[in-house]
């Protein structure tokens, strides 16, 4: 390992900071940040919205440890936090699977709204896109739009559901509301991207940088 590479959590072996029983690295960040930044940070978790979505959080891992699904979870989050208008972001190759979560929350009387990545029909040419990329489609996904339809509806939480790499980043930056992710897009191995990291190591090495 090289001395002058930056290390952080990554590179920790210990996880002391979560166990309790060992020591910490001389990289610690738990040990190198000062009382003062220490500090600042734990003040946000006094905000009243914070300090709601962190005890509501703690709960529903608590009680659903290993039992709940993250459908589950996201329901039961929703309910105690006192949400009532829930917001959909979905990828347009995942309309079923969003339509079988809308059905999921109406029963449990959830408002839900929903908006769907090419909402809008902009061609990809108009905000500048090469038009090599309109071989897997012509017109582009929008999350902004997305983000601002479900902020005009005042939906109070989103959940986003297999927006691409990128086009979920700009639906997080815009959404006025508190966003979880549902589905992460991953289409090789049917929505798993961690299967890709279980077979790293094995099957699938060709994700690493070849070295010259």
């Amino acid at each position: 390992m090289k001395k002058d590479k930056n290390l952080s959590c990554v590179d920790c072996g210990v996880l002391h900071c979560d166990y309790q029983n060992a020591s910490y690295p001389e990289f610690c960040q738990t040990e190198k940040m000062t009382e003062a930044k220490r500090a600042e940070i734990m003040a946000l978790y006094e905000d009243e919205e914070n300090n709601k979505v962190m005890k509501t959080a703690a709960e529903v891992e608590f009680e659903g440890y290993c039992k709940w699904t993250r459908v589950q979870e996201i329901v039961e989050f929703a309910k105690r936090m006192g949400f009532q208008k829930i917001g959909i972001a979905t990828c347009a190759g995942l309309i079923r699977e969003s339509r079988i979560l809308a059905k999921i929350l109406r029963s449990h009387d959830f408002d839900v709204y929903s908006a769907v990545c090419k909402v809008g029909a902009v061609p990809k040419t108009d905000v500048g896109i090469d038009e090599k990329c309109n071989a897997v489609g012509k017109n582009m996904c929008n999350p902004i739009t997305q983000a601002t339809l479900l902020n005009e509806a005042g939906t109070q939480f989103n959940i986003v559901m297999g927006l691409c790499v990128g086009h979920d980043s700009l639906f997080y930056k815009y959404s006025e509301a508190l966003v979880t992710t549902l589905v992460a897009k991953d289409r090789v191995t049917g929505h798993n991207p961690a299967a890709a990291l279980y077979t790293a190591e094995s099957y699938y090495q060709k994700l690493f940088a070849e070295k010259e």
